[in-house]
């Protein structure tokens, strides 16, 4: 165990820091010299696609096309370290679930396919063909195929999530949750119901031409650290770059660049954000409520601020915005934004001195109760200066894993449209289910009240990434069976059904070889590219198969097996080359038409995007600018007012540097300055005097949520940092326990995970 400490990191982001740690990743993986020749292929054209964030690659013939926390997530997979038969053999689930998240996933490539004894409480190899007889009869004999739960990560490639889609809903349910039901579930419905897409509308080309670059709840540093070297390009050529964010996070502050030598030699750095404003948690919305009161008063003094033009022609609802903003009240915003109005003036400002401007955002946005609205807030800024549909401005929600967006464009969607639906009866002869299906909290409720009865994951880690801890770990083990496809050991293997299977598959960094040869998967970037991925490095295990061929050999077992209702869809052909499948994506939707010729160009092509083209399919065939109160009965404000007596906090939830998503690679947060440790809250110093705690005292943190049910983290360090009062940050998955199901985004069904109103107590137990 690395030692703990707390210690100010007054370096940048990147630079000598990001290469040191991913030489010690390597080194401590056992694969300095494969490692190192495994990240020269990530996101090249004859390489694979890096398996951790969604940003887009600029230069596909560039060396160095990877950043420090992709570094790890190539190390992760491409480990010398085995987690095979031997190690379940010598560990039991209830030894195992006493080890962290870090220790689980540091053992090792899952090798072989395996079922759980409960006998011996451990899991013990099983045959792939027994694995899928038994997955078979298990969905076969549900009397209702919607008691089957079909949960998809975001690292699934395009071709498994379609062939995963068209298994479910041949076999007969809609039940797809999914990882974007927890992040940007409220990007897609907000924008699609307001321009007609649910995706952002700008390509990396935009940033060359952007004069100002707004980022909200974002902190690229750790979660998209490629995003930076856009960043410093264009704050170098003079844009402003303006942040909103609750904590001062490096990667907005001063970024070296590791290819820049300059910067590299003399230990140089690039400022980032020329405008940094520390909003409180959730008030985002009230902000840019602020900054466009200030757009539309500047238009009545001095004119010529609002494209009129635009807004004439392709928007709809500009008056009652209007209206609306004129009769909000600056006091309101400033304690609501926990900005003061000369802030979102000078936002304001910043905005309509630039001739274009794009506006990005992450789950510090989309993770809170009145999150859509929010995200219609950011649009609606967007709209007042005709900010969609030309070169240097555009929406950018950046998303996380490399293809969340690829799934849900391949169907991966509890909610799908008639008309796709409609296209996969006509292109494979069956009728599918029309009824919604389930989102990731709808599908825990499912399973508690016993209505799930079977779990299959394609990748994740549903038991860690999941809201409300306790109910989402007595849910999965209320099923008859569990069903995990993954590359390493993980939380939800060890919280299981009565029956429990653990399928091991290829990694994205590995060779798949089928009949008809080596093949290549494709993946969807944040801003639509399509492109394809092609592993280099021989699989861990000979025993490993793609993600295609499961779901392929599970379908065909499921469907044409005993007892089950027979298909049409050659499953086992179609594995043969992923070619094959990629032809039928083409035949379901038009955007994939000429698929296989079109991804085989460097850098593949870009789906269509109407809102791009100012195209707005909605149902005024107008953008709408949607006018939003501002937010005062969050559970925050309510814990509040039921709690006069004590010090309610708003709760962030959010991850170290050492982590993405629930996989945690190490136990430092270098840019915040915590080594060796994980349990800490960030608070400001000031609350920290008033509770009559001090620095580093050791505390419980208890949901202060209205249901009469006690959630309770323990034993969490306190760290005084620069955080708005008021307001905390902790890690997840440690505080995800403290996020109630009930808490959920109006219009997205998105944990507000970055909102949990909590108290602190002081910690009683004894301090290891």
């Amino acid at each position: 165990m690395a030692e703990q400490k707390i210690e100010f990191y007054n370096g940048p982001a990147g630079g000598w820091g990001a290469l040191r740690s991913v030489k010690n990743t390597l080194l401590r993986h056992d694969i300095a010299l494969k490692g190192a020749k495994t990240l020269l292929s990530a996101n090249q054209p004859d390489g694979f696609d890096c398996p951790g964030c969604a940003w887009p690659d600029r230069n596909h013939a560039s060396s160095f096309e990877f950043c420090e926390n992709g570094a790890k997530a190539v190390a992760a997979e491409a480990t010398a370290r085995r987690a095979g038969p031997e190690f379940f053999a010598r560990h039991t689930l209830a030894e195992m679930m006493a080890q962290s998240d870090f220790w689980l996933e540091d053992q090792g490539r899952l090798t072989h396919p395996m079922r759980y004894d409960a006998a011996s409480d451990r899991y013990l190899p099983v045959e792939w063909d027994a694995a899928f007889a038994l997955i078979a009869q298990q969905l076969q004999a549900l009397p209702d195929p919607n008691q089957a739960i079909f949960y998809t990560s975001g690292r699934a490639s395009n071709e498994a999530a379609f062939l995963y889609q068209l298994f479910v809903r041949e076999y007969g349910t809609n039940n797809f949750p999914d990882c974007s039901n927890m992040c940007h579930e409220a990007s897609g419905n907000g924008m699609r119901a307001q321009i007609g897409v649910g995706k952002g509308t700008v390509t990396l080309d935009d940033f060359e031409h952007a004069e100002a670059i707004f980022i909200f709840g974002q902190n690229p540093g750790t979660n998209h650290p490629r995003m930076l070297g856009e960043l410093r390009a264009a704050h170098k050529r003079g844009a402003r770059i303006v942040s909103f964010n609750p904590l001062h996070e490096r990667g907005l502050e001063r970024f070296q660049d590791p290819q820049s030598k300059l910067e590299m030699a003399t230990l140089g750095a690039t400022p980032i954000s020329t405008h940094y404003f520390q909003v409180r948690a959730g008030g985002d919305l009230a902000a840019v409520k602020g900054m466009m009161k200030h757009v539309l008063e500047q238009e009545a003094a001095r004119g010529g601020v609002l494209d009129h033009a635009f807004i004439a022609e392709h928007t709809s609802g500009f008056e009652a915005l209007a209206a609306d903003l004129q009769a909000e009240e600056w006091s309101v915003l400033e304690r609501e934004s926990g900005l003061g109005e000369a802030q979102m003036r000078a936002a304001g400002e910043v905005y309509i001195g630039a001739a274009s401007s794009i506006v990005c955002w992450g789950m510090g946005i989309t993770q809170h109760m009145h999150s859509v609205a929010t995200v219609q807030m950011l649009v609606n800024l967007l709209l007042l200066r005709g900010n969609l549909g030309r070169p240097g401005a555009g929406a950018c929600p950046v998303r996380g894993h490399s293809n969340v967006q690829g799934d849900r464009s391949m169907g991966i969607w509890e909610k799908p449209p008639a008309a796709l639906l409609d296209r996969l009866q006509q292109v494979f002869g069956f009728e599918p289910p029309r009824d919604d299906g389930v989102d990731t909290v709808e599908a825990i409720r499912l399973m508690l009240e016993g209505r799930g009865k079977v779990f299959i994951a394609l990748g994740g880690n549903f038991a860690a990434a999941a809201p409300d801890t306790d109910a989402t770990w007595e849910a999965l083990r209320r099923c008859d069976l569990t069903v995990h496809v993954a590359t390493k050991l993980n939380r939800s293997h060890l919280v299981h059904g009565r029956d429990a299977l653990i399928l091991p598959c290829l990694g994205r960094t590995e060779i798949d070889v089928q009949a008809g040869g080596v093949q290549s998967v494709s993946v969807e970037d944040s801003m639509s590219m399509v492109h394809l991925s092609g592993g280099i490095n021989a699989p861990a295990s000979e025993l490993l198969l793609s993600e295609p061929a499961i779901v392929a050999r599970l379908a065909a077992a499921t469907l044409a097996g005993p007892g089950g209702k027979g298909s049409r869809t050659p499953w086992l052909w179609l594995i043969e080359d992923y070619a094959r499948i990629r032809d039928l994506i083409a035949r379901v939707f038009d955007d994939f038409h000429d698929f296989n010729a079109r991804v085989a160009k460097p850098g593949g092509f870009r789906l269509r995007n109407t809102a791009s083209e100012r195209v707005w399919n909605t149902a005024s065939r107008k953008a709408g600018f949607m006018a939003h109160a501002v937010p005062r009965d969050t559970p925050v404000h309510r814990a509040t007012e039921r709690l006069p007596d004590q010090q309610v906090f708003s709760l962030m939830t959010m991850r170290s540097h050492d982590q993405y998503n629930t996989t945690v690679y190490g136990m430092d947060d270098r840019y915040r300055g915590v080594f060796g440790q994980r349990r800490v809250v960030f608070i400001h110093a000031e609350d920290i005097r008033e509770l009559g705690f001090k620095d580093g005292d050791w505390v419980d943190l208890v949901s202060a949520w209205d249901d009469g049910q006690e959630r309770r983290a323990e034993r969490f360090r306190l760290v005084a940092y620069d955080i708005p009062r008021g307001n905390i940050g902790a890690y997840y998955p440690e505080t995800n326990p403290l996020v109630p199901l009930a808490a959920t985004a109006v219009g997205a069904g998105t944990p507000t995970s970055k909102a949990v109103p909590v108290l602190l107590r002081a910690h009683t137990g004894i301090v290891g």
